[in-house]
């Protein structure tokens, strides 16, 4: 439909595509922050706190309006912080051990490097799209509104079902880590408590999501910098004395035992981890849908990514490999589930810092319960926006009157119970398993953001605007979004010829390859389930919609705030640029 059809529909809501374009018919909110999220939530201010927070039996019953009716009760602070740390984890803490062993120090700030470049190019191109089309459930209708409705379906199932997978994961994570302890009670007794726990933070909505990552983040990034400082005193020397950080250490690690392990082949099968720390980066666009004003808020959590790839992932890692050998045999233990393989504790136990290891056991155990908490969030919005869109059954469209997505969230919640199975004694290859399943899913969903970005960028100029009438554009543009998506192919190849030819000369078997490349099959399987349902293919770009559900831009508002920045000292301009 072109534009000056489109203006003809009795539908057409009159939005403003330019910035000289004024609204014809913009509707009216009484709040004018929310003009921006197309959404009145006058009805859930009048109810009482208590059935606000869903502490009541009132709450859980329907909420009216429309559907996806979702709260908009995050808060910047909320959103900036799990920009920066929501998704910082066991991957990052624990599953660097075995990368590290894998394939060096150099090898691993190579992988994460990479990883990271990638990321920052998605997160941006997933930022210009949530300020133009604010949906709930995020990055999927983006796939289905630009590429391919068949792959639109594909990508938010693998969402859905690659968080209510990484939940039990987690939560085996969580018991297992308090066994550093030694406290003798059963893992199973602590996998309860916790899931009992994420249950608790879920009662309380959004805003239970928010603020929980609020602090978690906090705490994580804390003692990420105190381990940073604690690594520059030991690379110096400045260890206890009579330890093994006692004399100037330096980057000695680098030459003996090496920069690299299994050489090209270990670089390879560093990816996986790296994709796997980083998963859960693109939830600040999903969690944008919640926020008070995503135009306002989200440009500013996008810029935060960066600082996370580089101070938090690259540089604590830089000390991770200067601090730890890769060939200590302590690396070697149970993978993600295994706190005592990570490299963080293992340097706080080989500084003799009294307690400094147990501090890093605790944080992260509270990063695991973290994610786990981030894939009910993530899990259930998605599948709410499915069932919306009519690619899930209705019901999981509920949406109750605290503004849980309730039935999507009890989906998501019922997978946890998956944990216990690593109780047996065939648990370990259970959790290889379920981790297989989720360890590259990832990658397909960073992929078709940026293809959905480039394919956006295609239709946005057949229809005849421009890059003026964007609000918030990514910072290298269309371009960004090639590199991104070259990138994700190429990490799929290189995971793919380790899937074939494993580390350690073992040869080829069909185990050990869909062991390391479920993730591909599963994609296809629902690609194929899309087509058969909607019967539905790739879209020309004539057919791609820019227009239906595309925000209403007060560009009085962003004029003043770009003439606003513009008159600030030099400083404070690049301040502003870089946060």
């Amino acid at each position: 439909m072109a534009d000056s059809d489109l203006k003809k529909d009795p539908e057409y809501s009159g939005f403003a595509s330019s910035p000289d374009e004024k609204h014809d018919a913009a509707p009216a909110y009484e709040d004018p922050d929310q003009l921006s999220l197309g959404r009145d939530m006058s009805d859930w201010r009048d109810l009482g706190f208590w059935t606000r927070n869903g502490c009541t039996l009132e709450s859980f019953k329907r909420r009216k309006g429309p559907v996806g009716n979702l709260n908009a009760t995050m808060k910047p602070r909320h959103l900036h912080m799990i920009a920066i740390g929501g998704s910082i984890g066991a991957g990052l803490f624990v599953g660097s051990g075995a990368a590290l062993s894998d394939g060096g120090p150099a090898a691993l700030l190579l992988a994460f490097g990479i990883i990271g470049i990638m990321i920052f190019n998605v997160v941006y191109a997933l930022g210009e799209l949530a300020v133009m089309f604010p949906v709930s459930g995020g990055f999927y209708t983006y796939s289905t509104r630009f590429i391919d409705p068949s792959w639109g379906f594909a990508m938010g199932w693998n969402y859905v079902f690659q968080w209510a997978i990484v939940l039990p994961l987690e939560l085996t994570v969580a018991g297992l880590t308090v066994e550093y302890w030694q406290s003798g009670v059963s893992v199973g007794v602590w996998i309860t408590i916790f899931w009992f726990a994420i249950i608790a933070i879920n009662v309380f909505g959004t805003l239970g999501y928010a603020e929980e990552e609020f602090w978690s983040s906090l705490l994580k990034l804390i003692a990420i910098v105190l381990f940073m400082i604690i690594g520059v005193v030991l690379c110096c020397g400045g260890g206890p004395a009579g330890g093994k950080y006692d004399e100037y250490w330096g980057a000695r690690t680098f030459y003996n035992p090496g920069a690299f392990a299994n050489g090209f082949k270990g670089l390879c099968a560093v990816f996986v981890t790296a994709a796997f720390a980083f998963s859960g980066t693109e939830l600040v666009g999903l969690a944008a849908a919640e926020s008070e004003n995503p135009a306002k808020s989200l440009p500013g959590a996008v810029k935060q990514v960066f600082w996370r790839i580089t101070l938090f992932y690259i540089l604590s890692l830089l000390f991770v490999g200067l601090l730890v050998e890769h060939t200590d045999t302590r690396l070697l233990g149970s993978g993600l589930s295994d706190s005592q393989a990570s490299p963080f504790v293992i340097a706080a136990k080989d500084a003799g810092l009294i307690g400094f290891d147990s501090f890093m056991n605790v944080v992260i155990l509270v990063s695991v319960i973290s994610i786990g908490n981030s894939g009910v969030y993530g899990g259930s919005r998605t599948l709410t926006a499915l069932a919306e869109q009519g690619y899930a059954p209705k019901f999981f469209a509920y949406i109750d009157k605290s503004g849980r997505p309730l039935f999507s969230t009890i989906f998501v919640l019922a997978f946890s119970p998956i944990a216990y199975v690593g109780l047996s004694s065939s648990g370990e290859v259970v959790f290889a398993w379920l981790q297989a399943l989720s360890g590259l899913a990832a990658l397909f969903t960073w992929g078709s953001i940026c293809l959905a970005h480039i394919r956006f960028r295609r239709a946005w100029k057949y229809h005849g605007h421009t890059l003026n009438e964007i609000p918030f554009t990514a910072v290298f543009g269309v371009y960004g979004s090639w590199i991104g998506l070259i990138l994700v192919f190429l990490v799929l190849v290189a995971q793919f010829a380790v899937a074939l030819y494993p580390l350690g000369g073992d040869p080829p078997s069909a185990e050990a390859f869909f062991q390391a490349y479920l993730a591909l099959p599963v994609v296809l399987v629902f690609w194929i389930g899309g087509f058969v349902w909607k019967r539905a293919g790739w879209l020309r770009t004539h057919q791609m919609d820019v227009n239906t559900n595309r925000r209403v831009v007060d560009w009085d508002r962003i004029n003043g705030e770009k003439a606003r920045v513009a008159a600030m000292p030099a400083w404070r301009r690049i301040l502003h640029t870089c946060f």
